[in-house]
């Protein structure tokens, strides 16, 4: 296995078999939070495991944590263990969204220190398209021992350093909700339109061709280059509405070989839940 974030459908499809790869489907819907359990039911990558982005990938909301709290690293790591994830494992990743909800799972294992993970360019769409089978069988698997220690790595900002950072400016704030959304406009998952001040957009979906799969590295790495401006890419942040779709953008950043921004997982939704917090339009 390379170390590219991403594999493909071809490449996978060779080590379905491979009792040191797992495979977790990772499909949401932000307006049907059962549908990726039913999508899932109906029909998965041979051996997928499914977890789901609200109970698996994200710990209660509080009503001032934000929409997708991080989980818990222990919780996490536990329920990767029961799936057989060890420190040896090659994880893949996907969804149907273009990585929106999977790269939030790439993310998170890299974060518990577990770099073998990549994501499956083109998702499950992809699979189907170039004629791949589908199952509805439940997978199992011998337990592992995912990490003797879990040690999250120093990759996730807090809103006051983000607050404090509006007037020290030392940061690149990147927002990769849509332009929309950024300008205050057509919010509908958040009470309050708008953005952080002095933070950027990015929107997630241009990471991405026409067919859903992710553009070649040299354009991403051109275009991030240009948004960060002369900021080196370790002192970029993404955030989103809810540290999603952000991990996205930390992705697509990895694929065009530009390391070390973090992310505010709260995002918008956390910043916004208390009215004393600025608002850009």
């Amino acid at each position: 296995m390379s170390s590219s974030p991403l594999v493909s459908c071809e490449l996978l499809a060779s080590h379905l078999n491979d009792p040191g790869w797992r495979v977790f489907d990772c499909r949401h819907q932000l307006s049907d939070v059962e549908f990726g359990t039913k999508a899932y039911a109906e029909g998965h990558l041979p051996g997928a495991f499914f977890l789901h982005l609200d109970r698996d990938l994200s710990a209660a909301m509080t009503g001032r944590n934000g929409r997708h709290p991080l989980p818990d690293p222990q919780e996490l790591a536990a329920k990767l263990g029961a799936a057989g994830v060890s420190p040896a494992t090659q994880v893949v990743v996907y969804d149907d969204a273009g990585g929106m909800i999977s790269g939030r799972l790439w993310w998170l294992l890299r974060w518990l220190g577990h770099d073998r993970v990549a994501v499956l360019d083109g998702g499950i769409g992809q699979w189907v398209a170039e004629g791949r089978p589908l199952s509805t069988d439940l997978p199992s698997s011998a337990p592992a021992v995912f990490a003797q220690t879990i040690v999250p790595r120093d990759w996730v900002l807090s809103t006051e350093t983000v607050l404090a950072n509006i007037d020290k400016g030392e940061l690149c704030l990147v927002d990769a909700r849509s332009p929309d959304r950024f300008r205050g406009e057509n919010e509908t998952l958040d009470p309050v339109g708008g953005h952080i001040p002095g933070a950027r957009n990015r929107f997630f979906r241009d990471n991405l061709d026409a067919e859903g799969m992710f553009r070649p590295a040299a354009e991403l790495r051109r275009e991030f280059l240009a948004l960060l401006a002369g900021v080196e890419p370790a002192q970029a942040v993404m955030q989103c509405g809810s540290g999603v779709s952000a991990c996205h953008n930390l992705l697509a950043m990895e694929i065009a070989g530009l390391h070390g921004a973090k992310l505010y997982a709260g995002s918008w939704s956390e910043w916004c839940s208390n009215p004393a917090r600025p608002v850009a339009r």
